[in-house]
Protein backbone atom coordinates (compact mmCIF):
# COMPACT_ATOMS: atom_id res chain seq x y z
CA UNK A 1 0.00 0.00 0.00
CA UNK A 2 1.30 3.43 -0.92
CA UNK A 3 0.75 6.42 1.32
CA UNK A 4 1.38 10.13 0.92
CA UNK A 5 2.06 12.10 4.07
CA UNK A 6 1.88 15.88 3.86
CA UNK A 7 3.24 18.51 6.19
CA UNK A 8 3.93 22.20 6.31
CA UNK A 9 0.53 23.82 6.31
CA UNK A 10 -0.49 26.46 8.77
CA UNK A 11 -1.40 30.08 9.28
CA UNK A 12 0.53 32.77 7.46
CA UNK A 13 0.01 36.46 6.85
CA UNK A 14 -0.56 37.97 3.44
CA UNK A 15 2.75 38.23 1.64
CA UNK A 16 4.31 35.47 3.69
CA UNK A 17 5.74 32.11 2.67
CA UNK A 18 5.16 28.45 3.45
CA UNK A 19 6.70 25.25 2.20
CA UNK A 20 4.61 22.13 1.89
CA UNK A 21 6.15 18.67 1.83
CA UNK A 22 4.71 15.34 0.74
CA UNK A 23 6.52 12.05 1.16
CA UNK A 24 5.50 8.82 -0.53
CA UNK A 25 6.02 5.55 1.30
CA UNK A 26 5.27 1.93 0.48
CA UNK A 27 6.22 -0.49 -2.22
CA UNK A 28 6.05 0.64 -5.84
CA UNK A 29 8.06 0.58 -9.00
CA UNK A 30 8.24 4.27 -9.78
CA UNK A 31 6.57 7.63 -9.34
CA UNK A 32 5.64 9.15 -12.69
CA UNK A 33 4.05 12.40 -11.61
CA UNK A 34 3.51 14.35 -8.45
CA UNK A 35 1.41 17.37 -7.88
CA UNK A 36 -0.37 19.68 -5.52
CA UNK A 37 -4.06 20.45 -5.65
CA UNK A 38 -6.10 22.73 -3.46
CA UNK A 39 -9.72 23.09 -2.51
CA UNK A 40 -11.02 26.31 -1.08
CA UNK A 41 -14.32 26.44 0.82
CA UNK A 42 -17.23 26.16 -1.58
CA UNK A 43 -15.00 25.61 -4.59
CA UNK A 44 -13.88 22.67 -6.66
CA UNK A 45 -10.47 21.11 -6.23
CA UNK A 46 -7.95 22.56 -8.67
CA UNK A 47 -4.46 21.66 -9.77
CA UNK A 48 -1.95 24.13 -8.39
CA UNK A 49 1.30 22.65 -9.67
CA UNK A 50 2.55 19.41 -11.14
CA UNK A 51 5.89 17.86 -11.94
CA UNK A 52 6.72 14.88 -14.11
CA UNK A 53 9.38 12.26 -13.54
CA UNK A 54 11.48 14.08 -16.10
CA UNK A 55 11.23 17.33 -14.20
CA UNK A 56 8.74 19.19 -16.37
CA UNK A 57 6.54 21.48 -14.34
CA UNK A 58 3.22 23.21 -14.82
CA UNK A 59 1.35 25.74 -12.72
CA UNK A 60 -2.07 27.27 -12.58
CA UNK A 61 -1.83 30.84 -13.85
CA UNK A 62 -2.72 32.39 -10.50
CA UNK A 63 0.44 31.07 -8.81
CA UNK A 64 3.00 31.43 -11.58
CA UNK A 65 6.05 33.34 -10.39
CA UNK A 66 5.13 32.83 -6.73
CA UNK A 67 4.98 29.04 -6.21
CA UNK A 68 7.67 26.50 -7.04
CA UNK A 69 7.24 22.75 -7.15
CA UNK A 70 10.27 20.50 -6.76
CA UNK A 71 11.13 16.93 -5.88
CA UNK A 72 13.74 14.98 -3.96
CA UNK A 73 13.66 11.72 -5.86
CA UNK A 74 15.90 9.94 -3.38
CA UNK A 75 13.32 10.62 -0.67
CA UNK A 76 10.23 10.24 -2.89
CA UNK A 77 9.22 13.67 -1.72
CA UNK A 78 7.60 16.61 -3.46
CA UNK A 79 7.69 20.18 -2.18
CA UNK A 80 5.64 23.27 -2.87
CA UNK A 81 7.34 26.52 -1.99
CA UNK A 82 4.69 29.21 -1.74
CA UNK A 83 5.79 32.84 -1.65
CA UNK A 84 3.85 36.10 -1.65
CA UNK A 85 0.77 34.32 -0.42
CA UNK A 86 -2.60 35.95 -0.97
CA UNK A 87 -5.88 35.50 0.92
CA UNK A 88 -7.27 33.48 -1.99
CA UNK A 89 -4.56 30.93 -1.29
CA UNK A 90 -6.52 29.80 1.76
CA UNK A 91 -7.46 26.19 1.08
CA UNK A 92 -6.78 22.59 1.92
CA UNK A 93 -3.81 21.51 -0.15
CA UNK A 94 -3.64 17.92 -1.31
CA UNK A 95 -0.67 16.00 -2.62
CA UNK A 96 -1.21 13.63 -5.53
CA UNK A 97 1.07 11.03 -7.09
CA UNK A 98 0.83 8.90 -10.19
CA UNK A 99 2.55 5.61 -9.44
CA UNK A 100 3.51 2.41 -11.20
CA UNK A 101 3.04 -0.79 -9.26
CA UNK A 102 5.75 -3.40 -9.04
CA UNK A 103 5.43 -6.56 -11.15
CA UNK A 104 2.38 -5.47 -13.19
CA UNK A 105 3.53 -1.84 -13.72
CA UNK A 106 -0.10 -0.77 -13.73
CA UNK A 107 -0.68 2.89 -13.09
CA UNK A 108 -2.71 4.28 -10.21
CA UNK A 109 -3.10 7.54 -8.34
CA UNK A 110 -2.90 8.14 -4.64
CA UNK A 111 -3.86 11.19 -2.57
CA UNK A 112 -2.61 12.63 0.66
CA UNK A 113 -4.89 13.54 3.52
CA UNK A 114 -4.62 17.26 2.92
CA UNK A 115 -3.04 20.08 4.84
CA UNK A 116 -4.75 23.38 5.63
CA UNK A 117 -3.17 26.65 4.57
CA UNK A 118 -4.76 29.81 5.92
CA UNK A 119 -3.62 33.19 4.64
CA UNK A 120 -4.75 35.98 6.92
CA UNK A 121 -5.00 39.65 6.14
Amino acid sequence: QVQLVESGGGLVQVGGSLRLSCAASGIFSSIETMGWYRQAPGKQRELVAGISGGGSTNYVDSVKGRFTISTDNARNTVYLQMNSLKPEGTAVYYCNAGIRRTLTYTYFEVWGQGTLVTVSS
